[in-house]
């Protein structure tokens, strides 16, 4: 079919974003009004207006994203669509350095470290700057200097202003931020924030790369733009400086990555940015019923921050949206389950088209064991993800010292494994080797013979080690990477040495390795790069929602993991990962104040506003029934509460029913009835001396000496509770509140 005539089946606010030619153009797509057809379908249109392919860029923030539009792309255009550049930003920034890096003395052969790494690094930091670990958490660390690079605020930048301001916690950022840039160097490696902030430095600081990627690039396409941050802002503004013929697709109604650096701003102001801009709205909805898109409009309504929208949907009425109380998330979890399973038993529906979202993982246990009880296999996206697996990460970085044998982090984790008598002591003393001789760790494994304070054991392993990885790189530009992981395993005996241990964890083990190895022969069969460097890059790019993680299925006597029926198996995630999909039948689980929205009552404007659009995301996923669920008492982290229903069910104009007898089917109403109503009966007394306490978790707090912050949990009762405090200086500190002299704000 011609793209005259598909134009034929789009609306007319569709149409206008579609032949739009010149100039700015903001669309503005609510949910499920077909805004990935629509850019597809523009980017068709515009190649047969005569635009190069090669002069198209469309950006967007998953794998899985860019690959559906370019089969969408190719399927519109055959033989041309190819040549459109769809990437990732992060995919074409990499491309971008590994292309021009050598201008800002960046090496083409640089890795990129995933969060695991990065995280290691820190800690390598803390030690070498005698920071204790406990008092300064690496994660929070990561995460200052993580936005700080989504601010466009390198090291330097940032220790300039840190020098200018009294807190002694920023000037401690600084020297680890210094730090770690200086060991990512030493490695010759980037994290994620390197390769916006790098690319958009390149671009700034070198005018025939900008001008070489300006003239390039006449079109320029976002996908979720309510969801980039600065520097992602400033380069896409960098490129389509000259042309400023820049497509920008987005909901601010959906901007729910605020967290990790998304400015809202960037859509809310883009017609000031660009005054000539045409903007479209596209608000028919083609996925929910009427009375779900009612209630989620209801919601989001609420927002001050958001570009009015009047979604609509032809599906008129559909089953009524249903809020439910239950006594507790054990009660909760089994109505849930109990309603999934006489849906499939008694109506022909499929586990597939049920998904059941959270707002925090640590809701997930109660729902597993719920589904396992009655057989319902399901799935859980975003707990431990494949690639981050101990014996897949080991190989990987095998894979990554072949590339770039000056990688510490890589060797480190790999000279002693398989163990071959490397140890901790003898690994200290080959690093003091090469800090004297001003050789790498890898250079100075190879002369380890010159090294008397190691034993002979130590000396030879140390060489041989060197010789192994040695051959393997001198056939880096030879072998494919399928190749290459095969050497490797071969070499270092690693698979067969899990292979030949009879125990079930190493099978499991086993079974991982031997599917990295399938993983790595697909990425060759769809790659044209075939390199081991290519497939690392795609690894390290893989974004949450871009890998279904950690399957884990009830299936009676089956083992966890195995397939049943295909793919036909209930799905379990956070609101968070659920952004970008669709459900037949949705169940949104813990719908409180306190755990959605998440937090105590002293929410900022925009915190809470965030909530209230991931609300929004989360029962805009539905197309047929939406369930909202929760539980008046909860035990999490190991602590009970009293819950009153969150804000949100009553702004979605819903009322909820109490269900006191959860399911008809006398073995689970059994099992419901009376352990529920024993513990809760038996918790009384505990939650009102909980709430009878002046220390709640989010209360904000002063300490005479670490100053103010914010209580993130709490444990014990009377004379014994105890606080969770986290400081504004970073710091993190477990109190007694009988001694600790606090004072509520």
């Amino acid at each position: 079919m011609s793209t005259e005539a598909l134009l034929g089946q789009l609306n007319t606010p569709q149409q206008e974003a579609v032949l739009h030619m010149q100039g700015p153009l903001l669309v503005l797509a609510g949910a499920g009004s077909g805004k990935t057809r629509v850019i597809t379908m523009r980017i068709a249109h515009l190649i047969e207006q005569g635009v190069a392919p090669w002069q198209l860029l469309a950006v967007t923030f998953t794998n899985k994203a860019a690959e559906e539009m370019q089969h969408r792309v190719d399927q519109l255009v055959p033989g041309r669509g190819s040549g459109v550049v769809l990437s990732t930003y992060h995919r074409f920034c990499s491309k971008l350095l590994r292309q021009e890096g050598k201008a800002i003395g960046l090496s083409n052969h640089y890795v990129i470290y995933d969060e695991h790494d990065q995280k290691s690094l820190v800690k390598e930091c803390l030690t070498e700057l005698n920071l204790d670990e406990k008092k300064f958490k690496p994660g929070v660390l990561l995460s200052l200097i993580s936005r700080s690079k989504d601010e466009l605020i390198d090291a330097q930048s940032y220790e300039i202003h840190a020098l200018a301001d009294p807190d002694p916690f920023r000037q401690m950022v600084a020297g680890v931020y210094r730090l770690y840039q200086k060991k990512l160097a030493a490695s010759n490696a980037v994290d994620f924030g390197d390769l916006i902030l790098k690319s958009a430095e390149l671009l700034r600081d070198h005018a025939a790369v900008r001008e070489k990627y300006q003239d390039r690039f006449r079109y320029i396409l976002v996908d979720e733009y309510q969801d980039t941050n600065r520097a992602q802002y400033v380069l896409t503004k960098t490129l389509a400086a000259k042309h400023r013929n820049l497509c920008v697709v987005g909901d601010d109604d959906q901007c729910v990555y605020v967290w990790r650096g998304a400015d809202i701003r960037n859509i809310l102001e883009f017609e000031k940015e660009y005054p000539e801009a045409k903007v479209v709205k596209l608000e028919q909805n083609y996925r929910s019923t009427e009375r779900i898109l009612d209630a989620a409009r209801n919601v989001v309504r609420n927002n001050k921050f958001r570009k009015e929208k009047k979604l609509w949907t032809a599906k008129t009425g559909g089953d009524p949206v249903v809020a439910d109380e239950f006594q507790d998330e054990r009660q909760e979890a089994l109505v849930v389950a109990s309603t999934i399973k006489q849906g499939v038993v008694k109506d022909g529906l499929r586990y597939g088209d049920h998904a059941v979202f959270y707002r925090i993982n640590a809701q997930s246990r109660v729902l597993e064991d719920a589904l396992r009880r009655m057989e319902i296999p399901y799935k859980i996206i975003g707990t431990l993800r494949f690639y981050e697996r101990a014996e897949v990460k080991d190989v990987l970085a095998y894979l990554r010292l072949v590339i770039n044998p000056v990688d510490l982090l890589a060797l480190r984790r790999v000279v002693n494994v398989p163990a071959r008598g490397l140890g901790k002591t003898s690994l200290e003393q080959i690093e003091r080797f090469a800090g004297e001789k001003h050789l790498s760790l890898f250079e100075a494994l190879g002369r380890a013979h010159d090294m008397h304070a190691l034993t002979g054991r130590a000396r030879n392993a140390a060489v041989e080690f060197h010789t192994l990885v040695s051959t393997l790189i001198a056939n880096r530009d030879v072998w494919s990477s399928h190749e290459m992981i095969r050497q490797v395993l071969e070499a270092t005996r690693y698979l067969k040495i899990l292979e030949e241990d009879d125990d079930g964890e190493s099978q499991v083990r086993a079974q991982n390795v031997r599917e990295l190895v399938n993983a790595v022969g697909e990425y060759e069969e769809r790659s044209s790069d075939k390199s081991t460097a290519g497939f690392l890059e795609q690894v390290s790019l893989v974004a949450d929602s871009d890998e279904i993680e950690s399957t884990r299925h009830a299936t009676g006597g089956r083992p966890p993991g195995s397939v049943v029926d295909g793919a036909n198996y209930v799905t379990l995630m956070t609101v968070h990962l659920a952004k970008g999909l669709e459900f037949p039948f949705v169940f949104m689980t813990g719908m409180e104040e306190g755990l959605f929205p998440i937090g105590e009552s002293d929410f900022s404007q925009e915190e809470l506003e965030e909530e209230r659009r991931l609300c929004y995301v989360g029962m805009t996923r539905a197309k047929k029934y939406l369930y909202l669920t929760w539980a008046s008492s909860r035990r999490l982290f190991g602590h009970s509460r009293w819950n009153a229903p969150s804000r949100f069910i009553q702004e979605a104009g819903l009322s909820t029913n109490r269900t006191e007898s959860p399911v008809s089917s006398p073995a689970v109403e059994s099992e419901v009835r009376e352990p529920v109503w024993d513990s809760y009966h038996a918790g009384l007394g505990t939650l009102d001396a909980d709430l009878a306490t002046p220390y709640q978790v989010g209360m904000r707090v002063r300490h005479p000496e670490f100053g103010e912050g914010k209580i993130i949990e709490k444990s014990g009762l009377g004379d014994s509770l105890k606080v969770m405090v986290l400081f504004d200086s970073g710091q993190w500190k477990k109190l007694l509140v009988k001694y600790a002299n606090l004072e509520r704000l």
